[in-house]
């Protein structure tokens, strides 16, 4: 037996019957297993394995969520409980919730308000968790403290708006932040706590782009930075960015949205405040990326990044992007996936996650249209090719992987009867959780499957 299957017996023989043998639909009063319901997924690689319940009220707005394997903890900003949800890698439980966000915040029509909602961005190092809250705050969490003393810092970033994505340095010693929803957005470099047993983060620097790359008054943005330890460099998505073609539209005209995003290096040893036009020569500044208006970005293999381009930014970006770190004008299209807000590179099977809650690939204005869109988590290889899509509950954005057990994480709502808006429009969120509450769906890809495969090949080409 391979080691994930004896992990897949054990979980269904001892974990499953504790935790969801009780659960019971709330629309038809039967109890229901995980991953067995009405639209949840049963023929992919990416084997939905089971589903975690999160204590507390049912799942209508969570944001980002982060992993860290050596602790065998996943982190998820859950404004529907106002606390960074803690589940258990190793056993699959719900370990608690680190409260005192602001929670879920409604406007005038009654929606979930994103830009001052929270927890929102979620990253960790060791025993530090730094979180984003709605009020253009960052809590500092210990780990290693009780639940109601686990706060140790709460700093403003000086917006109204929340504080978003988040990437750490490999020695947690800095850490890049961004206010996503300000006009100008900006981002925010920190002092973090690294592996000290103290908090001590402070803000070092606020970071705008100049304003003839991205005009103040559109609405426009910076998303999820990530971390590359070749270049020592921090690179931060930008959904749109000004004359990307010369004359696209980036609002200041009537009619789609046509101008792509693009990405902003910076170096923390040797950081601007305000980052211009990219220079290769200190690999640094915004460079223009080739039909992709990004949410999402991951450090992948092979010295490259992916940016999970977004449609809900400029309908007609349906696909998704792969570019060099160290030249990042050469890049790569993937087709037939988009509509990534996080995505994830999972070292241990060297495969790409996507969060791909508008996934549309026919350009045009319908891409722009929320109609328009399904929920995905799409699987890419680390050669850059889409493997499969699977389907997820409507507004499923947020991906991570443990990549020490290769089990990734991804958060469902729960049913739009129970939470009213936000809520999952499809029956594949029910069916994921075996509940109506939403949940932590958890997948596993068998890379010893594709070792088996692999052998296979091999021997019969040799004639074994």
């Amino acid at each position: 037996m391979s080691s994930n299957a004896g992990l897949r017996a054990y979980l269904y023989a001892s974990v499953a019957p504790i935790m969801f043998g009780a659960i019971a639909l709330a629309s038809t009063g039967a109890s229901a297993a995980p991953c067995t319901g009405p639209g949840a997924p049963t023929n992919t690689q990416t084997k939905c394995l089971t589903a975690v319940q999160i204590a507390g009220a049912p799942l209508r707005s969570f944001d980002i969520s982060w992993v860290n394997p050596d602790r065998a903890e996943y982190y998820l900003g859950d404004r529907s409980n106002a606390g960074v949800d803690i589940v258990d890698t190793q056993h699959l439980t719900f370990k608690r919730t680190i409260g005192g966000f602001v929670g879920i915040v409604l406007n005038g029509k009654g929606a979930v308000d994103n830009n001052h909602s929270g927890p929102d961005g979620v990253t960790s190092h060791g025993r530090w968790v730094y979180a984003g809250d709605g009020n253009s705050t960052l809590h500092v969490i210990d780990l290693d403290s009780p639940t109601a003393t686990a706060t140790k810092q709460i700093l403003s970033t000086g917006g109204s708006t929340r504080v978003d994505e988040m990437a750490l340095t490999t020695d947690g010693g800095l850490l890049i932040a961004a206010n996503n929803a300000e006009d100008p957005p900006f981002a925010t470099l920190f002092a973090a706590n690294g592996d000290s047993p103290v908090s001590h983060t402070a803000s070092i620097l606020r970071i705008t782009v100049d304003p003839t790359i991205i005009p103040a008054g559109f609405g426009l943005s910076l998303e999820q930075p990530a971390w590359d330890p070749r270049t020592q460099r921090f690179y931060t998505s930008i959904p749109i960015i000004a004359n990307n073609p010369t004359g696209c539209n980036y609002g200041q005209l009537s009619g789609p949205i046509t101008c792509h995003g693009g990405v902003l290096i910076t170096d923390p040893t040797h950081p601007v405040a305000v980052e211009g036009a990219y220079n290769a020569t200190s690999n640094t500044g915004v460079v223009p990326l080739n039909a992709c208006s990004p949410n999402g970005m991951t450090v992948g293999p092979h010295h490259t990044l992916l940016a999970g381009c977004n449609p809900g930014n400029n309908p007609s970006d349906v696909t998704t992007l792969v570019f060099s770190d160290k030249t990042p004008q050469n890049s790569a299209n993937i087709n037939g996936i988009t509509g990534s807000d996080e995505v994830w590179f999972n070292a241990g099977d060297n495969r790409y996650y996507l969060g791909a809650s508008k996934d549309c690939t026919t350009p045009g204005t319908p891409c722009g249209a929320t109609s328009a869109f399904t929920a995905d988590l799409g699987v890419v290889s680390g050669t850059s090719l889409l493997i499969e899509k699977v389907p997820q509950s409507s507004n499923s954005h947020s991906v991570a992987a443990d990549s020490k057990r290769n089990l990734i994480f991804v958060p469902q709502v729960a049913p739009v009867a129970v939470v009213g808006s936000g809520g999952d429009t499809t029956t594949v969120g029910a069916g994921i959780c075996g509940s109506n509450s939403g949940c932590i769906a958890v997948y596993q890809h068998d890379v010893d499957e594709d070792h088996e495969e692999a052998e296979e090949h091999h021997d019969h080409d040799h004639g074994e």
